[in-house]
């Protein structure tokens, strides 16, 4: 069995090759202009344990497929998940200063150069799947099932919408425990499930996989949130890499705004569960996820 580590070196190894590097200065039609190029390389190589594209190159091996056949889709979920990444930290969204012990890419380049930063790294990703699925006409039809997978949990049923009801509720209006399920579920859960589905495409996994992997990324990825919230209160920010405690300074609906450190806790305790009861499904109990799952409930960053 690969590891985190393991998977996640694979995806670094392939996000060196995609985008490609342009040289600083210079613009050539039809061609990235170095400073496109080299915005969006700063925020997508800032680290961090690339979760999510190892957690699709994971459920691939669990199923028998080939990882290196869905390496290029598990490097676009990188790219949309660093994109918003971006756009969060924007003045006009959670006005971040730090991502991952770094200046954030607006610091550093401008809010302008960093809207187009994003809007490049989402492009691209779409872009390298298509490039994938036109290399592989036998198997274009499983590609494009990935790729709408994909689609739909960044999209604006997914991670846009939660992003928009975040920032609703920011906003003065109130919400309740089910905006606070509606926000995580999108901003949060939908770039974990629908990744999961995806590589369930591209093994063209019958619908009990396919509803087992839902079922695990939904409850991981609420989970992951609800760690989340916690750490911005309970956190150390020399290690988390970013600014702690934003989440209450401005008036951001989490779980523990809404249920207090200790029922966040015992939410914590049945996603845990709920998680470890879907990924049972598998042979061997799914050994990955379960291990990932375990260790998420006790992440210091």
């Amino acid at each position: 069995m690969n590891t985190l580590k393991e998977y996640a070196a694979k995806v670094n190894e392939r996000l060196e090759q995609i985008p490609a590097v342009v040289e600083d200065g210079r613009f050539q039609i039809e061609q990235m202009p170095g400073l496109l190029s080299r915005s969006m390389r700063y925020s997508l190589s800032a680290g961090g344990k690339r979760l999510r594209p190892s957690m699709l190159l994971a459920a691939v091996d669990m199923l028998g497929g080939r990882t290196e056949d869905a390496l290029d889709f598990a490097c676009a979920v990188e790219m949309i998940h660093t994109y918003s990444l971006v756009h969060d930290d924007l003045p006009a969204m959670d006005n971040d200063t730090l991502r991952r012990g770094r200046p954030t890419n607006h610091v550093l380049f401008g809010e302008g150069q960093a809207i187009l930063a994003g809007d490049g790294l989402l492009n691209c990703a779409f872009e390298t799947m298509l490039d994938a699925a036109c290399a592989h006409p036998d198997r274009a039809a499983d590609y494009m099932l990935a790729m709408r997978e994909i689609a739909r949990g960044a999209g604006v049923t997914g991670m846009i919408a939660g992003q928009v009801m975040d920032l609703f509720c920011e906003r003065g209006h109130t919400g309740d425990a089910d905006a606070l399920e509606y926000i995580q579920y999108g901003k949060t859960a939908c770039m974990f499930i629908y990744p999961l589905r995806a590589a369930a495409r591209l093994c063209r996994a019958g619908e009990g996989e396919l509803q087992a992997l839902t079922d695990y990324g939904r409850a991981f990825g609420l989970l992951f949130q609800a760690t989340d919230d916690l750490l911005d209160v309970t956190g150390v920010e020399e290690k988390m890499g970013k600014t702690l405690g934003k989440d209450a300074q401005s008036g951001k609906l989490t779980c523990v705004s809404a249920y207090g450190i200790e029922g966040t806790r015992a939410l914590v305790a049945r996603l845990h569960a709920q998680a470890l009861s879907a990924v049972g499904r598998f042979p061997g109990d799914g050994a990955f996820f379960k291990t990932l799952v375990d260790e998420m409930v006790n992440r210091t960053i």
